[in-house]
């Protein structure tokens, strides 16, 4: 194939993508079925009839997608808001996923012995299954709940996303441990005793602790880089922002941490510390994850085969409903057992427990391998991956709503003037809320602390320009430039906004 035809095809992957998503908006549906169905029709069972089926590359991009999609996520997660829950989304992002991949896996095998008897299969095989599917996924979560569709009351928000970030490794561990597992049986013919099992525990702590600790030292070490190096052309900053998540994954592998922990903590790390074009550079990110989720879905939904996912319907459905209505809640429930969550607020994490690109990402593993029956594990993943997206994705608020725990939704308009901090100027900038203490008072009768620039006023889903007789309202915004100290000094007058 040419390039200019290889080129094209690409560009109209990614176009059609990109209009799908304004679509999804307008139907209500989650953006991402609308990327996995612009690549089934692209595949090779759809009009589009492209052959790929190279779980080499797939794995490849796909574990590459993620890592950037999850540095992302880390770094648009401020570490004041996800504090109070890091415990309960700890135990979640941990036991958590454990407990799912044991009840999913232990009713997989069930399942397969009654509604595929034909394919033989292996309880290590089913416990495969159920790592795959066993974490909830970030593109999915994070494009699902920071849509301008979804607004969740408490700390409900946090604790998902937070959830979401740092359970992904634990699946990927637990997949590549069992496809060892697998592999093993296979060439040596006997199952794996229970005992065989145990040493998952020191793996496990090993590679979390190293992926964390990773993450913190190159997180840390990536702002000093972007406040020390001073490029002269600014264009420089992207490419050190796209090098250092390539590095900082790689560094994490070679060394035998977990590399996907590590960018999630990299990314929360650079994203709480304050470093030159911290604006742009976040922009930068959001915009690239946004490509990676493209590629990952698209490309995912391209490596499927529509008549093979027909053929494991039954099972499809039997394991999507029982991951959806039993295993998730299950494991949510005994993870937060101790906790401060209400029922209803249980009942409602339970169901978003979206599942994504992550685990059909981590299905290719299994193809990689070259593992008997792993096109069946890969399409009967891919149909919970559907079901989830599909059925959670457009029942979230609606659950919201019946149980009491949605919030008004507020569409914050785009801001037009925004602070950049280029290393020039010893200021910064952050955004206030007027309370009561200010209501009714003009800018000038505040009393904000000298050196205190008032830089725009958003009132609702408008914008003022601030003059010292403009009347301030409880609920207005203040974007306010001033150095360190100077917006400390205002924090006692106004609530700083998280």
């Amino acid at each position: 194939m040419q390039l200019a035809s290889i080129l094209a095809i690409l560009g109209a992957v990614i176009l059609v993508c990109l209009i799908s998503s304004k679509l999804s908006s307008w139907l209500n549906m989650p953006t991402l079925l609308m990327f996995l169905g612009v690549g089934m029709l692209f595949g090779s069972e759809g009009p589009g009839g492209l052959a790929f089926d190279n779980a080499v590359v797939a794995n490849y991009i796909g574990s590459t997608a993620m890592a950037f999609i999850l540095f992302s996520g880390g770094f648009d997660t401020r570490w004041k808001v996800v504090k109070p829950v890091l415990i309960p989304a700890s135990i979640l992002s941990s036991l958590g996923v454990l407990l799912t991949a044991l009840f999913v896996g232990l009713f997989a095998w069930v399942a397969m012995k009654w509604l595929l008897p034909e394919v033989p299969v292996s309880m290590a095989w089913c416990l495969l299954l159920g790592s795959i599917v066993s974490s909830t996924d970030a593109a999915a979560v994070f494009a699902i709940l920071r849509s301008r569709r979804v607004s969740l009351s408490g700390q409900l928000q946090p604790l998902l996303e937070f959830e979401s970030g740092s359970n992904d490794p634990m699946a990927a561990f637990l997949t590549i441990f069992m496809v060892g597992v697998v592999v093993s049986e296979t060439t040596g013919g006997t199952p794996t005793p229970l005992s065989g099992y145990w040493i998952i525990l020191p793996m496990f702590l090993l590679k979390m602790t190293l992926g964390i600790l990773f993450g913190l030292l190159l997180g840390k070490a990536t702002a000093f880089l972007y406040n020390k190096i001073d490029f002269e052309y600014d264009g420089l900053y992207y490419v050190l922002a796209i090098a250092s998540v390539m590095l900082i994954f790689a560094i994490t592998e070679l060394i035998g941490g977990n590399g996907f922990m590590a960018v999630y903590v990299a990314g929360m790390v650079l994203g709480n510390t304050s470093f030159i074009y911290q604006n742009s550079i976040g922009k930068f990110y959001d915009g690239f994850a946004w490509l990676m989720q493209v590629i990952l879905f698209s490309m995912l939904g391209m490596l499927s085969f529509p008549r093979q996912i027909w053929y494991i319907k039954w099972v499809g459905v039997a394991v999507a409903a029982f991951l959806m209505l039993v295993a998730r809640p299950a494991a949510v429930f005994i993870g937060l057992i101790g906790s401060k969550f209400t029922t209803a607020e249980r009942v409602l994490v339970s169901w978003v427990g979206l599942r994504g690109g992550a685990p059909i990402m981590l299905a290719t593993f299994p193809l990689l391998a070259d593992l008997e029956n792993a096109g069946i594990m890969f399409h009967i993943v891919f149909f919970i991956v559907l079901s989830s997206v599909l059925l959670q994705g457009m029942t979230i608020m609606p659950l919201a709503r019946l149980l009491k725990l949605d919030l008004p939704l507020r569409v914050t308009p785009r801001v037009p003037l925004s602070f950049e901090n280029t290393g020039t100027v010893d200021a910064t900038s952050r955004e206030f809320i007027v309370d009561e203490r200010g209501d009714q008072k003009t800018l000038a009768e505040l009393g904000l602390p000298k050196g205190a620039l008032v830089m725009l006023i958003r009132r609702g889903d408008k914008f003022l320009i601030p003059q010292g007789a403009t009347q301030l309202l409880t609920g207005d915004n203040l974007m306010i430039m001033g150095a360190d100290k100077v917006l400390e000094q205002t924090a006692l007058l106004l609530q700083e906004k998280d």
